[in-house]
């Protein structure tokens, strides 16, 4: 067996934040959603069995939400020190896809959310 490529996702994590331009949304915050694909080499976990030889998505999950406790007033910046983070992190990821959105934001419409998707490829990947 070969495996062709492997992927890490962590899907609807939810924060109540405060990211945004406007004071209002800096004060009372939001709620926000990222969903994140992370591209890594798994094989090693595949046979072994062992969280060692993998991603551990719960340390995932704490970068995210570390990042998300320091405000942004951009959704791209935030996505980007999100992606940056994760990348410092664990070396041997080579991409990451990551969607912030910002649910009701104050924009005067009907809407679920605004959201922003980076791919970012890991330049330093062993």
């Amino acid at each position: 067996m070969r495996i062709e490529s492997s992927k890490i996702a962590l899907k609807g994590l939810r924060f109540h934040a405060r990211h945004g331009v406007m004071e209002q949304e800096r004060t009372t915050g939001g709620e926000f959603v990222v969903d994140v694909c992370v591209q890594c080499d798994v094989t090693a976990a595949v046979h072994s069995d062992h969280v060692e030889d993998t991603l551990n998505y719960a340390e995932i999950y704490e970068i995210i939400n570390r990042e998300m406790q320091t405000p942004s007033n951009l959704l791209e910046h935030l996505a980007g020190r999100i992606g940056g983070s994760m990348m410092e992190a664990f070396p041997q990821v080579q991409e990451i896809v990551i969607t912030v959105t910002k649910k009701n934001p104050p924009l005067g419409a009907q809407l679920e959310g605004a959201s922003v998707t980076l791919h970012l490829i890991n330049d330093k990947t062993p």
